[in-house]
């Protein structure tokens, strides 16, 4: 039938088909990687660094159930992502900053590198449960660290145990490792092992408190830098977080171990809670994709710690829901739960992007500290095929009726987490919902901590 058609007409419908084709290319299912747990992490009474290795019969014992598959597969997709030129130009930026107030933009290299697709539920779920498992117990023999075996009992592995512990897995390649590391050890708060114990606390009450963790005057402050009505020593408060005990620095040799083992792998970071937090800051340090399940708002530490801006910090993902009042920033004053179990959980901005699921309006899910718990994020959460709601912006194909995923959206109008846009007003009373298996993450906007607190220096 073309042959009948004139060639200029051809030619035109031709190079209309062809734009066409390449403005909406065949979807493809993203890339997939497969990974097993390869090592345990823990620490010494030292605060080294030491290592176990998981062998295939050891497995069973970190499984969620019996029913996990001990190969975990995860889709990918590229980002863009900055890395510092080098681990010794970071240090000597962070050292400017700290002395000198003093940033330097030339210190990040921009990068593409495979992260896993945040968009994709199933990939959320199977990151959750390695989560989860860091909170299982491990072997009490056979650690080590990067220059050989060490006889040293680890500390974070004992149900009362308080240091920073967690998993390494490594995809069936080699090419890309997943670093996991434990929150909290509250069982009443977090569902993990364990009571609360002294070193977990002492990091939350460092990192998330406006000022020592003074919420009140009956409190005992874990630094001594509250200054009396309101006031708190900046740099005081600033110091309190540089101590090599503190799992930022534990952090940092951590990554550097792993670096070493595996020196031409791509790195990234989970964790929950207090794990996902820590998991935040090295993602921020690095340049390494993080994906972070309930952690506590992060953002003011990496301030404290002078850590150095990239210029996007897009490749750090915080899973949230409405729910938790840890991670929402709302568990605090001398009445809340977290107060009356001796946590001054108040900070509430976060690095990175955020994808919330809003589960008290969607789901009737009551506000309640026991929903902080990963196991409940698995069981009820992600394990469930949701659908949630957002809206495209004006320029996304989802408005001329091409739904895909990963789209611009509008900000969605839930308090500090930005507006709805206005639209035309021809498109005014058209239903533009779109509705994803995962919430799409977007920055905070316009978020302030420690509003009420006055920082700076004074005598006495």
């Amino acid at each position: 039938m073309l042959a009948i058609i004139p060639t200029t007409l051809r030619l035109l419908l031709g190079s209309l088909l062809w734009a066409n084709e390449l403005h909406h290319p065949l979807q493809q299912d993203p890339p997939q990687m497969s990974f097993q747990l390869r090592h345990q992490h823990a620490v010494t009474n030292s605060s080294r660094v030491i290592f176990n290795d998981v062998h295939d019969s050891d497995l069973v014992a970190h499984s969620l159930a019996s029913s996990d598959p001990y190969v975990y597969t995860l889709r990918t997709s590229r980002l863009t992502t900055h890395k510092p030129s080098s681990l010794s130009a970071f240090h000597d930026a962070r050292l400017r900053s700290i002395r000198h107030a003093q940033s330097d933009a030339a210190l990040w290299e921009g990068i593409e590198v495979v992260g896993p697709n945040v968009t994709d539920r199933e990939t959320l779920l199977a990151l959750a449960k390695m989560t989860n498992n860091a909170y299982l117990a491990g072997r009490d023999s056979g650690w080590y660290d990067v220059t050989g075996f060490n006889n040293s009992i680890p500390v974070g592995w004992e149900p009362s145990a308080d240091g920073l512990r967690g998993h390494i897995f490594v995809s069936s390649d080699n090419t890309t490792v997943i670093l996991s590391i434990k929150g909290t050890s509250a069982g009443w708060i977090t569902g993990g092992g364990g009571p609360t114990v002294r070193k977990d606390k002492l990091n939350d009450n460092l990192m998330f408190s406006c000022c020592c963790a003074r919420v009140g005057p009956t409190w005992s402050t874990v630094c001594g830098c509250y200054k009396g009505a309101g006031k708190c020593s900046n740099s005081c408060v600033e110091a309190s977080l540089l101590d090599e005990e503190l799992f930022y620095s534990i952090g940092l040799n951590l990554y550097n171990n792993i670096t070493y083992m595996y020196p031409h792998a791509n790195i990234w970071v989970t964790g929950h809670s207090l794990g996902g937090s820590v998991s935040s800051l090295l993602g921020a340090t690095f340049g390494a994709p993080v994906v972070a399940f309930e952690a506590p708002a992060e953002k003011l530490a990496a301030t404290r710690l002078h850590l150095p801006s990239p210029p996007s910090t897009h490749h750090i993902t915080h899973i949230i829901h409405t729910a938790d009042p840890i991670a929402m920033g709302t568990c605090n004053g001398v009445t809340s739960s977290c107060s009356l179990a001796g946590y001054a959980m108040e900070t509430r901005c976060h690095l990175g992007q955020v994808a919330l699921y809003d589960v008290v309006s969607k789901l009737g899910w009551s506000v309640d500290i026991r929903t902080h718990s990963i196991v409940n994020i698995i069981e009820r959460l992600l394990a469930e095929e949701l659908e949630w709601d957002d809206e495209p912006l004006e320029d996304d194909d989802t408005t001329r009726g091409n739904v895909q995923a990963g789209g611009l959206l509008h900000y969605l109008g839930w308090g500090w987490w930005g507006g709805k846009g206005d639209g035309d007003d021809k498109d005014k009373g058209k239903d533009k919902t779109v509705r994803r298996s995962v919430p799409v993450a977007k920055p905070e906007v316009d978020c302030v901590d420690c509003f009420n607190w006055e920082y700076g220096e004074w005598d006495g």
